[in-house]
């Protein structure tokens, strides 16, 4: 049997990655609204900071090699070179520890300099020095799960990493109810304790399936020379860009704090207000659209194949089906987020500022989902490069708004987040220049955006008034806001059958 009749279809892939997803988003969701609840804003602002420089560490050892394993573990695998891609994870596991011990060597020493002078709050160095053992748990998990992937083999690391979020909560909440109350450096650490736990039980119990399925070892293999050129020609851009990325990232995420202690606040105000906009409102946004993980996860490897067997209708056709896809799903779940997000914040948070930057927070969003599919299908086609240096400069123009504007009295946090609307917007605009260059991609903006964003606003404004109907009549917000959800989704569906779009062939699993 062929190798592509035994793969999941990337309908099918997506499908499954998705329902699991799912799952996965509404635990780790539920993880975030216990921990806020037991640590408070403050705290969970301290965890924000930490969590980029976690990123930064990751894209300079990992991420570029992660997307090599995945992209070459799909293209041997098209041309029967089993062998090749099981050297491939090999090369990139020993690559992957020579860079993170001179890394994390250099951030343990470094710990108490980079969470005073870099981060700004000398709190968070525990957490600082426990992030070092989970990216190394963290790269041997990404590794062994990006070989799945490529292979086409959805269900061990999906499930796994489904596992993994049960592990995570179990870990974090038992770690803060034995030994809190705690200094907040404390609470911190504990929290990235809880992480390093669940890495090792996702690092070993992936290690381990792939092991038992590893198989015989066919095909003539690659030499090393070729084997590491090929490594580098995906790795290097993608980490770059990441890299790039991060430290951008990591250096809006100190920079709010300070910013805004520059324009008035006390430091705890500043740390709390960057706490609600970012670990909190955002996640929430984030909630709904579970699907975009495994659409890319599952696409990227898909195109790749096509690429490597010189497909370009495939690759078109696929991109396109992705496209509108992401624009269906994420348009709708957007509007309705900003219809019942205030309240929805108010009641898993208790906090009143969730709801604060709501609608442009959710537009930054959706195009945030836009640019990460175009990203992906440039990823899969080869342009690595172009990705990276259109996400540097999304960058560097959201970080100079940061500069410019948070500062500014009675600007604050809507400096941030109009330097997200214009940053997010170029990228999509770039990405989507790119890909139709590449590709000869035909561009469709009717029923790539025309069509879902008229019938989700539709849907969001009606659902809206209908909301308030609902709740001034006595019904609770969660009553009013299923009710309205069920509504605008028939709504919804309605107003693209009336334009003559069609939600089932659009997201058809054979694609």
């Amino acid at each position: 049997m062929d190798l592509s009749e035994k793969m999941l279809s990337a309908g099918r892939g997506a499908l499954f990655l998705t329902a699991l997803s799912a799952v996965s988003q509404l635990l780790g969701f539920g993880f975030r609204v216990i921990l806020s609840r037991i640590v408070g804003a403050e705290v969970m602002g301290l965890y924000q900071l930490v969590m980029p420089v976690y990123s930064v560490i990751l894209s300079l050892t990992a991420v570029g090699l992660t997307s090599a394993v995945s992209n070459l573990t799909s293209q041997h695998l098209a041309l029967g070179n089993r062998r090749a891609a099981d050297q491939t994870i090999a090369a990139c596991l020993k690559i992957f520890f020579l860079l993170l011990l001179p890394v994390g060597t250099a951030v343990i020493l470094g710990s108490d300099a980079i969470s005073v002078y870099l981060l700004g709050d000398a709190r968070t160095q525990l957490g600082l020095i426990l992030l070092i053992p989970c990216v190394a748990l963290t790269g041997i998990e990404n590794f062994h799960k990006h070989f799945f992937y490529g292979s086409g083999i959805v269900r061990p690391p999906a499930i796994v990493e489904l596992l993994e979020q049960f592990v995570r909560t179990f870990a974090v909440i038992t770690l803060l109810l034995l030994f809190l109350p705690q200094y907040p450096e404390r609470v911190v650490g504990l929290i990235v304790g809880g992480m390093v736990v669940c890495e090792v039980f996702s690092s070993c119990t992936l290690a381990v399936l792939y092991r038992q399925r590893r198989g015989r070892l066919s095909g003539p293999g690659e030499t090393g020379r070729v084997r590491r050129r090929r490594i580098f020609s995906i790795a290097l851009p993608v980490g770059l860009n990441a890299l790039l990325g991060n430290l951008l990232g990591a250096a809006n995420s100190a920079l709010i704090p300070q910013k805004l202690v520059e324009a008035g606040l006390d430091r705890s105000a500043a740390v709390s207000q960057f706490g609600v906009v970012c670990g909190m409102t955002m996640p929430m946004l984030s909630l709904p659209i579970v699907f975009l993980g495994a659409l890319n996860l599952v696409l990227t490897p898909r195109l790749a194949r096509a690429f490597a067997l010189n497909r370009p209708r495939e690759i078109r056709r696929l991109v396109s089906q992705a496209i509108s896809a992401v624009s269906l799903l994420t348009l709708p779940c957007m509007a309705l987020m900003v219809v019942v997000g205030p309240d929805l914040g108010r009641a898993m948070f208790h906090q009143e500022g969730v709801g604060d930057y709501l609608i442009p927070l959710a537009c930054v969003m959706a195009m945030s989902c836009g640019t990460s599919v175009l990203a992906s299908s440039l990823n899969g086609v080869g342009r690595q490069r172009t990705v990276a240096a259109v996400s540097l400069l999304g960058g560097l123009v959201q970080l100079a708004f940061t500069l410019a504007l948070v500062p500014l009295s009675g600007v604050g946090m809507a400096g941030y987040v109009a330097g997200a609307v214009v940053s997010t917007a170029l990228e999509l605009g770039l990405c989507l220049w790119q890909i139709v260059r590449v590709t000869g991609l035909e561009v469709r903006p009717f029923q790539w955006m025309a069509a879902p964003a008229l019938a989700a606003a539709l849907a969001g404004l009606t659902g809206n008034l209908l909301f308030r109907v609902l709740k001034d009549s006595g019904l609770s917000p969660i009553s009013a806001g299923l009710a309205t959800l069920l509504f605008a989704l028939v709504l919804y569906l309605a107003a693209l059958q009336a334009q003559g779009v069609r939600a089932r062939e659009v997201l058809r699993l054979d694609w």
